[in-house]
């Protein structure tokens, strides 16, 4: 009994812990994002890929493309803008865990990951989808974007909380597993945040 009671005590501060720390990343993430619309431009692209995507009339669907062009360019400049200012805080604030229990970053550093690194890879990965240096077809570019801001906000999620919520997210919103957007980012993109994740 004694036992079950320690027990009860360890998994009621662990939980207590993991969320005051979920609380302080989403708060900072929050301030660093406030100055940005990024989620509005996601939205509208998000929204009109999927639009252009049922579209039967290429013509149609064409048009719709072109009409996001302005946003696109504004998500990867403030992406940018975003990555290169996270870029200035400090380490231990920026650390995301890779298994969600409090203080493993000062135990092990590789149970973590730098969150200045993973968005400096997104910014990369956007700014290619939408230059699009490779030539894609409109519709091969449109899941290439989608894929790129599905795993960044996959990314912002799971230092938010963890990387089972994160996931769960995108499934229920997007209708996208995990390892579906990362097979949609580019192979740079790929390469890169496997990099930083699994290091």
């Amino acid at each position: 009994m004694e036992f079950l009671s320690l027990l009860f005590l360890l998994v009621t501060g662990i939980h207590w812990l993991n969320t005051q720390g979920q609380r302080k990343r989403t708060a900072l993430l929050a301030e660093q994002l406030r100055p940005y619309q990024i989620e509005k431009h996601m939205e509208q692209l998000t929204s009109a890929y999927m639009r252009a995507l049922g579209e039967t009339d290429p013509e149609r669907q064409q048009q719709i493309l072109q009409l996001q062009e302005a946003a696109e360019q504004q998500l990867a400049n403030e992406f940018q803008n975003l990555a290169r200012e996270f870029a200035k805080l400090p380490a231990p604030v920026t650390r995301a865990f890779k298994v969600a229990l409090p203080y493993i970053d000062q135990l092990s550093p590789k149970a973590c990951f730098d969150m200045r690194r993973i968005l400096e890879v997104h910014a990369q990965g956007i700014a290619l989808a939408v230059s699009n240096p490779q030539g894609l077809s409109p519709k091969e570019r449109s899941f290439r974007m989608m894929g790129e801001m599905f795993l960044m906000q996959h990314s912002c999620h799971w230092f938010c909380k963890s990387k089972t919520i994160a996931s769960a997210r995108m499934l229920a919103q997007h209708q996208t597993r995990y390892e579906q957007a990362l097979a949609a980012v580019s192979p740079e993109t790929r390469e890169a945040y496997l990099d930083v994740v699994q290091a």
